[in-house]
């Protein structure tokens, strides 16, 4: 995972900073489902996909600008290695993403849950 982290270069640090505020504001809201955590959960997955699409197309850039430089008799295995690497940043944001939408179905289950007792109690 280290090896994965350092290959994929500055996004990596966006895309895990991203993620983690996503996990736990999902795992607050997993512990106490309320509306106002709804906005921030999504604005966090939303910030997390995004730094990893940033930090992807910039590690193609970057390998794009060394591939085809002036005089570059590079061969296409190195082209092949840095969209290799670059992708390492979808990858993350894609687990982080994944990770904080099943903790806030948790959430989910236990409000849709919690209406139902609410809503037999009332017609009782």
């Amino acid at each position: 995972m280290q090896e994965a982290f350092t290959e994929g270069g500055w996004g990596m640090y966006p895309t895990t900073l991203a993620g983690f505020a996503l996990i736990l504001t999902c795992l607050q809201y997993a512990r106490r489902p309320e509306a106002r955590y709804v906005p921030l959960m999504l604005s966090l997955g939303l910030v997390t996909l995004m730094a990893g699409a940033l930090g992807f197309a910039s590690g193609i850039i970057s390998v794009l600008r060394h591939y085809t430089g002036a005089g570059s008799d590079a061969p296409t295995s190195e082209l092949y290695v840095g969209f290799y690497e670059s992708l390492h940043n979808v990858r993350l944001a894609l687990i982080m993403s994944t990770l904080g939408a099943i903790v806030a179905s948790v959430g989910a289950l236990r409000l849709a849950r919690g209406a139902a007792v609410v809503s037999r109690a009332a017609v009782d």
